[in-house]
């Protein structure tokens, strides 16, 4: 079997209009940092209000998380109900659930208003378990889910080609490609007047009445506020660093016969985490696309987990293991130490600098959802309803101290470990590990990758290695 270790996303989508490289210092409204998904949304929001907004991005469009994810668009985000019921109400649970739901919507109202194929499926997501000790935890967290607004149910049916224990089924989700929908995100952004700028790497920030930016090569660009859309943020307060950690997921993807593909999208927290779902890719032909081994970034051991990951989809998913060819790619993401994403001002003193991170697996959604509230602060439009839910600002629930003592006690070992590495993250320090598969330093404590030859891959940090 024949293996490619680029994203599908990122090879099959048409390559879209190039976005040069920032030239000249500028003096905007509003610089938004990133374009992905969260970043492109907002940006197109506030040029369609009438700001002067530019997208200033270290690599290519949707080159980073949006490019390397699953493409599930979904409101069921694991078992997150009835966790988010039981520590912060019923409401607290409606009311992530409507944002989810209200996310879902807009995309499929985005691609029809653009005329972009984004190859929209609607199709019924599932959390399953095949431990039928566990099955309890599956039918609570389906009335939590159905409580809080959703079509949710409980099912032992799923569609996949082995017996489950329990399953919750929620109707009418989505499933799409998220390159193409951010191409169109960005050509309409532009047509609107907005500006994109590809290979323009933000290297510091300086927040004030009048915020500047710095750029790799010394360029400067002036705005009266500053979306930080960059996954982790690149540069972060002590409140919400201490509130971070990160994980990194590996994804395989085959072509198989129409006949062997499941219907649904299909996630269980078993095995290390299993998530499936297909794409279309005609002449009787879908994409099985696979997802799981969830791990530390530099974690190490990346092959033995690729093969773990692809030895389950041979003996689970019948043709995966006739199939040509393999797509290898790995997924980053952020979690909060309360499940919940942080959008809007980055800290208690910052007035103009606002941040979307934390999206623990479900940036897709909670990206379009950070897109509606950013342009809402920087617009002066109603907020929704969610808005202190996903607030940075936010106290830090009692039960989830001992949480964060511990992932801040790790981030210091792997400081400490630093003093005494070959390799440091330029960014705070901390030691790196090297992925074998990737051949990329990665840093364990804020996520920083970097090239074999130390360029900078990732963010938050900004400086290469030394080499």
């Amino acid at each position: 079997m024949r293996a490619d270790r680029n994203s599908y996303w990122m090879e099959s989508a048409p390559p879209g209009d190039p976005h040069p490289s920032l030239d000249r210092d500028l003096r905007v409204d509003v610089v938004v940092v990133g374009a992905g998904i969260a970043g492109l949304c907002t940006a197109r929001a506030l040029a369609h209000a009438g700001r002067d907004v530019v997208v200033l991005e270290a690599g290519r469009i949707a080159a980073g998380v949006t490019g390397h994810t699953t493409g599930k668009l979904t409101s069921l985000h694991g078992l997150c109900y009835e966790r988010l019921r039981g520590r912060q109400g019923a409401e607290a649970a409606a009311l992530y659930a409507d944002a989810q739901e209200n996310a879902l919507r807009e995309v499929v109202r985005l691609c029809g208003e653009l005329g972009v194929d984004a190859e929209i499926e609607h199709r019924p997501a599932y959390t399953y378990t095949l431990d039928e000790e566990r099955a309890g935890s599956i039918r609570a967290e389906a009335e939590a889910a159905a409580a809080a607004g959703l079509p949710a149910t409980t099912v032992t049916d799923t569609g996949l080609p082995y017996p489950v224990a329990a399953a919750v089924r929620v109707e009418d989700q989505l499933q799409f490609h998220p390159r193409r929908f951010l191409i169109a995100l960005a050509d309409d952004l532009v047509a609107r007047g907005g500006r994109v700028h590809e290979n323009t790497r933000v290297t510091g920030l300086h927040e004030g009445a009048d915020c500047r930016l710095t750029v790799e090569g010394g360029l400067t660009v002036h705005a009266s506020d500053v979306v930080l859309a960059t996954h982790f943020p690149l540069r972060c307060h002590a409140t919400l660093l201490t509130r971070l950690s990160l994980t990194r997921e590996l994804v395989i993807a085959a072509a198989v016969e129409e006949r062997h593909a499941p219907y649904g999208m299909y996630l269980t927290p078993e095995h290390g985490t299993r998530s499936v779902r297909t794409a279309p890719l005609g002449h009787g032909r879908r994409l099985l696309i696979v997802a799981g081994e969830a791990f530390e970034p530099g974690g190490g051991g990346v092959r033995a987990r690729y093969e773990r990951l692809e030895a389950w989809a041979r003996a689970r998913l019948p043709g995966f293991a006739e199939a040509p060819t393999i797509h290898r790619w790995a997924a980053q993401d952020v979690h909060t130490d309360d499940g919940m994403p942080c959008i809007g001002h980055e800290h208690p003193d910052t007035e103009h600098v606002y941040v979307a991170t934390g999206f623990g697996g479900w940036g897709l959604s909670n990206g379009v959802a950070a897109g509606r509230l950013l342009t809402a602060h920087l617009t002066g439009a109603p907020r929704p309803a969610w808005t202190e839910l996903v607030d940075p600002r936010r106290r830090l629930p009692a039960r989830d101290v001992p949480g964060v003592a511990r992932h801040q006690a790790t981030v210091a070992r792997h400081f400490a470990a630093g003093l005494r590495a070959g390799r440091r993250c330029t960014h705070m320090g901390c030691e790196l590990g090297f992925d074998e598969v990737e051949q990329t330093w990665e840093c364990p404590c804020h996520g920083s990758r970097f090239a074999h030859d130390g360029r900078v891959l990732q963010g938050p940090a900004t400086r290469p290695l030394d080499t």
